[in-house]
């Protein structure tokens, strides 16, 4: 048995660290300015317009974490872009998530800086803390913020949405509604892969704006609809699927479970209500991401919380649905499945 080491520790303790580097890198657009080009750090710093200290240090720190590859030594040598990077951190590039990066730079870094606040508190840390303002309130009084916070979330929601598309048996059914549907994504993504679908997206007035461009921009205006709802005000719309991708966690038990009841009442007899989460292992002892979400919630709402397979299904049975099952879809998010 090998003796104790500090390493683990230590690696965690100043994660920190990498994690701007990264953010840095992003904010500045160091990987949209190299695209498929290689440039010498000299030309690098000069098109991002940085102090001369910072080369070649912040390139070769790129270099090390794996996000850059460099070719040669010295004054000469070349940077480039990663596979990964160049495939997810190029704003040009059709798969970009960089969006949720952006904004983490921007909102969640300083606001996890007063997590021990949190976990004292029980309080919010993000924009309620400093304008007295709740976080959506804020964020929809600012345009550019709300198309930033959309952007984020289509970035570090893509994925799990086109897995949800291929992984779901939609052929028993005919239309969905997305609960909470941001920029109309997630319906983009079932109507392109199911033909025979029928797709609302819904949300407020100003989130639903912004999907009427995306939903245009992607040239299926005949099968997807962007449509206003106040989901706590309203009735949601009758659809054979209701799916919510990260909106539950963002609210608190009593507010989770109106909105669990609001899915059901919505569904025909065997409709499928959906929630796309990060959904916390039973045993809460492997889903770091999921965990670490949770604490992401009370940092931005208090009493908001992530939560387990076995909580939300729970919570389905007693509004009264009969079958439930977990759809895995890579990473720490799964699909959570509840039939009417």
């Amino acid at each position: 048995m090998s003796a104790p080491s500090p390493a683990r520790i230590m690696e965690v303790g100043l994660a920190f660290w990498p994690a701007k580097v990264l953010l840095s890198a992003i904010e500045l657009g160091l990987f949209t300015k190299l695209g498929a080009d290689a440039m010498t750090g000299r030309d690098l710093r000069a098109a991002l317009e940085l102090h001369p200290r910072a080369e070649p240090d912040f390139f070769d720190a790129l270099v090390a974490l794996r996000f850059l590859e460099r070719e040669g030594a010295g004054p000469q040598a070349r940077y480039r872009n990663t596979a990964e990077t160049a495939l997810f951190l190029d704003r040009r590039s059709p798969q970009f998530m960089g969006g949720f990066l952006e904004m983490a730079n921007a909102r969640l870094y300083q606001f996890w800086g007063d997590l021990t606040e949190a976990l004292r508190t029980g309080s919010p840390q993000n924009e309620i803390k400093h304008t007295g303002k709740p976080m959506f309130a804020e964020l929809y009084s600012r345009p550019e913020r709300l198309e930033q916070f959309m952007d984020a979330m289509s970035g570090i929601s893509a994925g799990n949405f086109r897995a949800f598309a291929e992984k779901f048996d939609f052929s028993p059914y005919r239309t969905l509604c997305d609960v909470g549907g941001a920029t109309g994504q997630l319906a983009v993504f079932v109507a392109e892969r199911h033909p025979h679908m029928r797709c609302i997206s819904a949300d407020l007035p100003e989130v639903s704006r912004i999907a009427e461009r995306r939903l245009a921009a992607a040239g299926l205006a005949d099968r997807v609809s962007a449509q206003t709802l106040d989901f706590f005000g309203e009735p949601l719309p009758k659809a054979d699927v209701i799916t919510m991708g990260m909106i539950l966690h963002d609210w608190n038990l009593e507010k989770k479970m109106h909105l669990v009841r609001a899915a059901y009442e919505a569904l025909p007899p065997d409709g499928a209500f959906v929630v796309v989460e990060n959904l916390i292992d039973d045993a809460r002892r492997k889903n770091a991401f999921g965990l670490m979400m949770s604490l992401n919630m009370l940092i931005e709402f208090g009493d908001a919380f992530d939560f387990t397979a076995a909580d939300f299904f729970g919570w389905c049975r007693e509004a009264g649905f009969r079958r439930t099952e977990v759809i895995p879809l890579g990473g720490p998010a799964s699909a959570g499945v509840a039939y009417k």
